[in-house]
Order: C-alpha cells, then sequence, then structure tokens
C-alpha cells in the first residue's frame, strides 16, 4: 500500500508540472497454473540439462491429493500444468 501511495505522490507531482506519465501494468494472477509441462521440460532439453534433473523436475511436477476421509493420500498423478508455488524451484521453472 505504501508504495501505491508513494507513485501516486510521483504521478500527481508529474501531472502538475505538465509532465507525462506512462503505466504498463501486468496481470500474473494464477500465471503458475498455466505453465505447461511439456513445453517446460521441452525448454530444459533444449538448455542440455542433465537428464537425471530433468527426471526429478518431472517428478515435482506430479501431484496427489489428501483426502479428507481416512486422512489417505490419493496415487501419484502426472497434471499436465502448473508450478509448485512457495518453493525456490518452482519460482526457478516459472522463469525459465
Amino acid at each position: 500500500m505504501l508504495q501505491l501511495l508513494c507513485i501516486m505522490e510521483k504521478w500527481t507531482a508529474a501531472l502538475e508540472n505538465g509532465g507525462q506519465i506512462n503505466t504498463i501494468y501486468a496481470d500474473f494472477e494464477k500465471a503458475f497454473d498455466k505453465v505447461p509441462h511439456h513445453l517446460l521440460l521441452k525448454k530444459l532439453q533444449s538448455y542440455n540439462l542433465n537428464l537425471n534433473v530433468i527426471q526429478w523436475i518431472r517428478s515435482l511436477l506430479k501431484q496427489r491429493v489428501k483426502m479428507l476421509i481416512n486422512c489417505c493420500y490419493s496415487e501419484w498423478t502426472d497434471v499436465i500444468s502448473g508450478i509448485p508455488q512457495g518453493t525456490i524451484v518452482g519460482r526457478i521453472l516459472f522463469i525459465i
């Protein structure tokens, strides 16, 4: 919120002094959920990344859920898109 107040103050001062403001808005909402796994893995291969590392990343992209009934886990399953959020590896994969 403080950043918004600071930028608004700068914009107001610029406009009052006859200046111009240009902005670019970027919406990254759900961006992590939209990364296609097959394209990400192909890109990693194009960087000549070690195959063991690619296999490790492929295993990170598999998911399972914990069911409320009996508190047991589902089977691991392949998912077609999405990067694990809240992890360093997830951030790196998203940047790639």
